[in-house]
């Protein structure tokens, strides 16, 4: 009996010393694993940075035990979200800057701007947010008011798409800008000043070469309005930022994207210095978040990085270029293929030329590098769709096929009908709460019968057979919830409209959670090693106070994040 007794205990000793030790356990969790059968489970554990199992909570805790235990007392947990599109390095700078975002009139851009200028002294005065759209006067505003109050500043403030400005004259004599400038894949804009509003607001008259002279009325000068490559002529004028300029943004931007569970970040056009400032500080353990880089289409970037080829670790990712068709919708940028219903001389405007595009995919295939093309007008839609085919398949009747190369169109935002069918062989990376912020003027801008082809995810995504989904921050907001939101519920924050904008084509939930999980991680070439909790993947998980697969739907967007794991270290927590 003694002998058995004995037994007993050594047996139950080495089973419970036989337990292999990880680093964390998450269990009395609803695990979304977002696997091939969009599977849940209780529990997983974490060893070095990944996931090494998981399954029930007995299974799990029988097996492992661990230095960190979490209880996730029933929560939803969910896997690290990917913004599919957006501008992290932007972003970050921009909170450096007069935030606009939110004004509802020209009046109130001034406004901030002048309180920054009390608060923070500085060489130039950038902003960015405003959307005319937003206003009670729903027209561009002119430099006027910003003459009187910076005559000797340069003042910039860009829309919040980026893709129109308002500068000072003192900005535009930086840039060398006057009627005498000529723009391709852009516009500037003119006003006709009397004498009253010369005197009124004590204009400068000046030239292209910066001379002074008489003032002679009424006077035909730049109203400080510039249109996508117009606004470049004045961004080419700012100082560069300085490196610890960078680290600040980059490190502001990580802080905000953790606390709303994004774990990836796919940086919409970025220049060479900041990717060698991105690795920089990953190799000092001060970046955690993990960047899938879209280089700016510019000469430094294609003759480095051509040569150099795809550079890959485990948090940054270098192997795509991106490229603009077009402008906004917003702006009246974007290239129709007919023209806009509200203003029927304009029809928007490629930024560059089709033979561009066209070498550009033939260099870019022979490297070995993707190609994601903003595309926000169906005519712009069309012509970089006909140019991915043509340069896809004819090299693919030897090789793999189109899809492999996973070339994407980013917005992807007023498609022809007609061409859907090109979408088998091209992966669509929308913005869902493009719809829910547009929504209130796109039918003045398409009509009504365009509108039915805009903003189209779900016939997107039956074409496509996937999804990527993003934010395009700092266009939009940054809480991916918010792009959950939008894409099932198809309303703004308000919940309006009470039926849903164009519900037909909202997203399904579990559609939705792919597109911010796995599907963009498939968009970036990484879904073996992120994307799903699953075996053998990096553990970027983030745990949410509501179980957005099953909660009311309006509950999302106030949905607060717990926890946010990156590579199985917390780098967030509200507790």
């Amino acid at each position: 009996m003694k002998k058995i007794i004995f037994y007993f205990f050594f047996a139950l000793l080495y089973s419970c010393s036989s337990k292999q030790q990880v680093d964390l356990i998450v269990f009395n969790a609803i695990v979304y694993t977002v696997d091939s059968s969009f599977s849940t489970a209780q529990c997983f554990a974490i060893n070095e940075g990944k996931f090494i199992a998981i399954g029930t909570n007995d299974e799990i805790q029988n097996k492992y035990e661990a230095k960190e235990i979490i209880d996730a007392k029933e929560k939803a947990v969910y896997p690290g979200f990917i913004d599919s599109h957006c501008h992290f390095f932007g972003y970050g700078e921009g909170l450096q800057t007069v935030n606009l975002v939110g004004t509802k009139s020209f009046e109130e851009v001034i406004q901030r701007v002048i309180e920054y200028s009390k608060k923070k002294k500085s060489e130039w005065i950038i902003g960015r947010g405003w959307d005319q759209n937003d206003w009670t006067v729903k027209e561009y505003p002119t430099r006027y008011e910003l003459e009187k109050l910076f005559p000797n500043t340069p003042v910039f403030l860009e829309r919040i798409d980026g893709h129109a400005a308002i500068a000072n004259g003192c900005a535009l004599k930086k840039a060398k800008i006057s009627i005498h400038t000529k723009i391709s894949g852009g516009q500037i804009d003119f006003a006709l000043i009397t004498k009253e509003e010369g005197e009124k607001y004590n204009w400068l008259k000046f030239e292209a070469g910066g001379e002074s002279k008489p003032i002679n009325y009424p006077l035909f000068i730049p109203s400080g309005i510039l249109i996508d490559n117009a606004v470049d002529l004045i961004k080419k004028e700012i100082p560069k930022p300085s490196k610890e300029s960078i680290k600040n943004a980059l490190l502001a931007a990580q802080t905000n994207c953790f606390a709303l569970g994004i774990t990836t970040v796919d940086d919409a056009g970025l220049e060479k210095i900041i990717i060698d400032n991105i690795n920089e500080l990953q190799n000092k353990g001060e970046l955690k978040m993990r960047v899938y880089a879209m280089l700016s289409d510019n000469k430094e970037n294609l003759d480095h990085y051509l040569k150099a080829g795809p550079f890959k670790t485990e948090r940054l990712n270098v192997r795509s270029f991106k490229f603009y068709a077009d402008g906004s919708l917003g702006s009246r940028g974007a290239c129709l293929l007919h023209p806009y219903s509200d203003k029927t001389e304009q029809q928007g405007f490629l930024l560059n030329t089709p033979g561009h595009f066209d070498s550009a995919a033939a260099l870019l295939y022979s490297k070995g590098f993707q190609m994601n093309t903003h595309c926000i007008g169906d005519s712009a839609s069309r012509l970089i769709s006909e140019i991915y085919l043509k340069n896809l398949i004819s090299k693919s009747i030897a090789g793999p096929a189109p899809l492999s190369f996973r070339w994407r169109i980013e917005h992807a935002q007023v498609i022809n009908a007609a061409d859907l069918k090109f979408y088998s062989a091209i992966i669509p990376s929308v913005q869902p709460t493009h719809a829910t912020s547009d929504m209130y003027w796109a039918e003045e801008r398409l009509g009504k019968e365009r509108l039915q082809y805009a903003y189209a995810y779900n016939d997107l995504l039956k074409a496509a057979g996937m999804i990527a989904l993003g934010t395009d921050f700092p266009v939009e907001n940054i809480n991916p919830l918010f792009t959950f939101y939008a894409a099932v519920a198809r309303k703004d924050i308000n919940g309006y409209p009470a039926i849903g904008f164009q519900l037909k084509n909202a997203l399904s939930r579990e559609n939705t959670l792919r597109g911010m999980t796995i599907w963009g991680a498939y968009a970036n070439f990484e879904e073996k090693e992120k994307g799903s909790i699953e075996i053998g993947k990096f553990a970027d998980f983030v745990i949410l106070e509501n179980d957005i697969m099953k909660c009311k739907i309006n509950k999302v967007p106030n949905t607060k994040v717990v926890y946010t794991f990156v590579n199985g270290e917390r780098v967030y927590s509200n507790n």
